[in-house]
């Protein structure tokens, strides 16, 4: 019975090291790394887009944008939020631009943007 009970804590220690060791191997990541989505973006990544609607009634702006990476989102013609009415005063429709967005309270919303150079 001793025989047993050893054998089976040496099984499964070594079981457990073979499953470390997987983990820790380039391109296995741990499981609370593993989602872009919970990721922040660095700190200049920003978007290039073209204004196709300023809406000041909804504090809203339509923007056909490239990939977002920080959202995993690829590009499309969409509406956005914005964090601040004041950013809408300083765009128009055909503006092409460069904008920050992430998720907040299950909305997309526009938190930085600037004129594209």
């Amino acid at each position: 019975m001793k025989n047993l009970k050893t054998l089976l804590i040496i099984a499964t220690l070594a079981a457990g090291a073979a499953q470390a060791q997987t983990a820790m191997k380039p391109g296995n990541a741990p499981m609370a790394m593993d989602s872009k989505k919970e990721m922040a973006a660095p700190a200049g990544d920003m978007t290039e887009a073209e204004v196709r609607k300023v809406d000041m009634d909804t504090k809203k702006i339509t923007l056909k944008h490239g990939d977002i990476k920080n959202l995993d989102m690829p590009g499309m013609t969409m509406v956005f939020q914005v964090k601040d009415p004041a950013m809408l005063d300083k765009v128009k429709a055909g503006d092409k631009v460069r904008f920050k967005a992430e998720k907040s309270n299950g909305a997309i919303v526009v938190t930085d943007l600037q004129p594209s150079k």
